[in-house]
C-alpha cells in the first residue's frame, strides 16, 4: 500500500498558488486515474486506486503548516511505512518549473514537510520537490511569494513539470527510488 500527499493549501484565494503545485500535481494523478470525485476524511480529500496495490492520494485540509495530521492519520490507520509516502512539495531553491526527487531529507525550512517529519517521527521519506523559483529580498517576500500565483510567462513551464511530477510519481509507484531519481533528476 502506497501514500501520495500533494501538499497545499486549501481555499479558492490558494488555487493555483505557487505554495498549491502538490495540490496541482494530485489533480493531475486523478485526473489521469479517471478519479474526478475526492472524497473527504477528517484531515483531507483522498482518492482511491489500484495499480494493482492499493494507493491512496491525499490533499490535507489542515493548511500547509499542519500537514502532518492528515499524513499520520492516513500513514498509522492503514499501517503504510514512511518510505512508502511520497509527499510532493513546493520547492524555494529550485528554478520554476525544475524538479528533484529525493529519497529523505530535511524540512529545509518547509514547514509542511517539517509538520509531516514531526508527525511520522522521522525523515525517511520520499519527496518530490517542484520549483517555484525564490524572490530577492527580505522574509516577508518569500511569504508573499508562495502565496502568489505563478506568472504568465511561467505557465508552460509549471505545467510540464506537473505533467512531469505526475510521471515521477506513477515511476515510482511501479519502479524503485533509485530509478526514478535517475530518470526524473535529470535537469530539461
Amino acid at each position: 500500500m502506497k501514500l501520495i500527499v500533494g501538499l497545499g493549501n486549501v481555499g479558492k484565494e490558494y488555487e493555483n498558488t505557487r505554495h498549491n503545485i502538490g495540490f496541482m500535481v494530485a489533480d493531475e494523478l486523478a485526473k489521469r486515474w479517471g478519479e474526478t470525485k475526492w472524497k473527504e476524511a477528517d484531515n483531507a480529500f483522498y482518492v482511491e486506486y489500484r495499480m494493482p496495490e492499493k494507493v491512496f492520494l491525499i490533499k490535507p485540509t489542515t493548511y500547509m503548516n499542519l500537514s502532518g495530521f492528515a499524513v499520520a492519520d492516513f500513514a498509522n490507520f492503514y499501517h503504510i511505512a514512511p518510505e512508502d509516502v511520497a509527499v510532493i512539495q513546493d520547492d524555494l531553491d529550485l528554478p520554476c518549473g525544475q524538479i528533484r526527487i529525493r529519497r529523505k531529507g530535511s524540512a529545509g525550512g518547509h514547514n509542511g514537510i517539517k509538520s509531516i517529519q514531526e508527525h511520522l517521527g522521522t525523515a525517511e521519506f520520499p519527496r518530490f520537490k517542484v520549483g517555484i523559483g525564490h524572490p530577492a529580498g527580505e522574509r516577508k517576500d518569500v511569504i508573499k511569494h508562495v502565496l502568489q500565483r505563478f506568472y504568465a510567462d511561467e505557465a508552460e513551464a509549471v505545467a510540464e513539470a506537473v505533467k512531469r511530477t505526475a510521471d515521477a510519481v506513477e515511476c515510482w509507484l511501479r519502479q524503485d527510488m533509485d530509478t526514478v531519481m535517475q530518470e526524473y533528476n535529470k535537469k530539461k
